[in-house]
């Protein structure tokens, strides 16, 4: 599930303002910052990155040089082709920020009438595997609720946007909101969706397995702050949801195995009685054809009429 991050920092900045301004910016380890240098374009101006007074990146208005991390520097390999520059505003993208990026990001804009400079300072937090495992994945039981939680209090002018394996399924806007607005999410959740208003938080009540997924929240931030420079933030966070199907209980397969063993009993047990029944009939009929054969014989020999008293001894 990994964390990204988009930081658009928009400064429109006034010829003749005088004194540095400076911005923190934090950062989890591993998403992406973009520093927008404000300029629509380089076409006049000549646009230098600095990390801890190291230039890491240049780019001239005609394009006719350009460079990043070691190309700017012999000395220098920390981003290992992790910078990215706009040629068409000088903007600067760090991908895959790392701790060892934190520091301070000086950015000169060097153009014919004017020399403007803005400072970034950059934090970049560790998150342990536990907390990046607990913060982006989620299973339940199929029946059972699940809130994907955005651990922020929503602000006003705060817009916030959840999607559903990159369908728009719910949005929050001011204090208005909206949840499936189109029929094929009204068809796949049908009225399950809850929102917090204060925090954006997205509950999944009834979860059935169709709703196992990648579940993203867009987040835009904006506020001005002072020199007339705004500052607008678009962050993303990702969730894994995996709902599992409600198997049998152990009491249940317990139960049902005796079950089976009891009706393997009982048709073992017809079986016996049954053989044991034909067996005994057969020789009862071996005993009375026995006795039909002595009697015959017995008439044939004997003078007198004790033959069945003979035959009965003969058979004893």
């Amino acid at each position: 599930m990994i964390f990204s991050v988009l930081l658009t920092l928009t400064a429109f900045f006034m010829s003749g303002v005088s004194g540095v301004d400076t911005e923190k910016v934090t950062l989890i380890e591993g998403d992406s910052v973009t520093l927008q240098t404000g300029v629509k374009t380089i076409q006049l101006d000549d646009i230098k990155w600095y990390f801890n007074n190291t230039r890491i990146a240049q780019i001239n208005g005609d394009l006719s040089f350009i460079c990043t991390d070691v190309q700017c520097n012999e000395d220098t390999e920390r981003f290992r082709d992790r910078l990215k520059l706009d040629h068409q505003t000088g903007s600067l993208t760090i991908r895959n920020i790392n701790t060892t990026d934190s520091g301070v990001y000086a950015l000169k804009i060097i153009s014919s009438s004017s020399i403007s400079e803005k400072i970034f300072s950059v934090t970049v937090l560790d998150v342990s595997a536990a907390e990046e495992d607990q913060t982006k994945r989620k299973s339940v039981k199929e029946g059972e609720a699940v809130t994907l939680d955005t651990g922020v209090i929503k602000n006003t002018d705060d817009v916030m946007v959840w999607y559903f394996n990159e369908t728009l399924i719910a949005e929050i806007t001011g204090d208005q909101s909206k949840i499936c607005t189109d029929d094929q999410c009204k068809e796949r959740f049908r009225d399950r969706l809850k929102l917090d208003h204060q925090t954006g938080s997205l509950t999944i009540t009834d979860t059935r397995t169709t709703d196992s997924g990648l579940y993203k929240l867009q987040i835009n931030s904006s506020s001005i702050r002072r020199h007339r420079r705004s500052i607008s933030i678009t962050s993303w966070k990702t969730f894994t949801v995996t709902v599992f199907g409600v198997g049998l209980s152990s009491a249940a397969v317990a139960g049902i195995c005796l079950c089976v063993l009891l009706l393997v009993a009982a048709a073992a047990g017809v079986v016996y009685c049954g053989r044991r029944q034909t067996k005994w009939n057969d020789s009862r009929k071996q005993c009375s054809d026995q006795k039909t054969h002595i009697l015959d014989t017995a008439n044939k020999t004997l003078p007198d009429g004790n033959v069945t008293e003979v035959a009965n001894q003969t058979l004893m």
